[in-house]
């Protein structure tokens, strides 16, 4: 009987303590890729508006701490703050499981790529998603913009330096960090897929986002927020170098979520990666 017990303890520890095999994690992808394809239209709109309402809240609390605190940017302390406030914005998306563009560069390319889904069908997923987070994104910062002077909890020059972290580079520097931050959101939906449990997920929600805050990397849909507050606060911020900064991190997330994880993740599995 003790060795039963014994044996059945020892079972079941290894079971929750076991990873899942890559192909696991690439079917699951599969599918959820291809039920996304097949989502009504209006659904998608509103679960990538509410995205983009949501994710604006990282960026309102990034302009707190910097408000708050007696150090910038520069101080490690700060530094490490605001990165983790960034990552509070898509801890709500994704545990909410709200539909973010820069999940599915790589999920709803891999449909595509098994020859399961077309290139139509992805667009069309594209398209409603992204238009429904740079909306619902507008309005978020357009509402915290009216509200924040009575609110009195962060001041206009920290939603202008926010913003001038993503705008004050040159174009070539804003894709090619855009393929880094696209490239690291690609990887969130194959490690979230892997994760098991509430806790695992969280821990690598923040882990990946608040990495893409503490590098500053240009994310189209997060920094859709910050530098529409810096156009809205300040003179030095401008219409033309929001499309810049939108245009170009747009571009680089759709590369690295769909060649740097969607493709190469797909070629190394089916080969017998896992």
């Amino acid at each position: 009987m003790g060795d039963a017990e014994t044996t059945t303890e020892g079972d079941s520890e290894e079971s929750t303590t076991e990873q899942t095999p890559s192909p696991d994690i690439l079917d699951s992808l599969i599918e959820s890729g291809l039920h996304e394809i097949r989502r009504e239209r209006n659904g998608l709109l509103l679960s990538g508006f509410s995205a983009g309402l949501d994710i604006g809240f990282g960026p309102v609390l990034m302009a707190v701490i910097l408000t708050l605190s007696t150090g910038g940017y520069g101080d490690l302390g700060t530094e490490l703050l605001v990165a983790s406030a960034y990552a509070v914005g898509f801890i709500f998306v994704i545990i909410g499981r709200s539909e973010l563009f820069t999940e599915h560069t790589t999920l709803a390319v891999l449909p595509v790529v098994d020859g399961r889904a077309s290139l139509a069908g992805l667009g069309r997923l594209w398209g409603l998603v992204y238009a429904g987070n740079i909306v619902g994104g507008a309005v978020f910062a357009g509402l915290l913009v009216t509200l924040m002077p009575n609110l009195g909890v962060a001041s206009p020059g920290a939603f202008e330096t926010i913003a001038h972290k993503l705008v004050d580079h040159d174009p070539g520097w804003l894709f090619v960090a855009g393929i880094l931050a696209g490239w690291l959101m690609g990887l969130l939906a194959w490690l979230l897929t892997a994760a098991q449990e509430t806790i695992s997920r969280l821990a690598v929600v923040w882990l990946v986002t608040a990495s893409i805050g503490l590098l500053h990397l240009p994310h189209s849909i997060a920094g859709n927020v910050e530098v529409l507050f810096g156009v809205f606060v300040s003179s030095g911020v401008s219409v033309t170098d929001y499309a810049t900064f939108l245009a170009l991190a747009t571009a680089g997330n759709a590369i690295g979520g769909g060649v740097f994880v969607a493709l190469l993740k797909y070629g190394h599995v089916v080969r017998g990666g896992g």
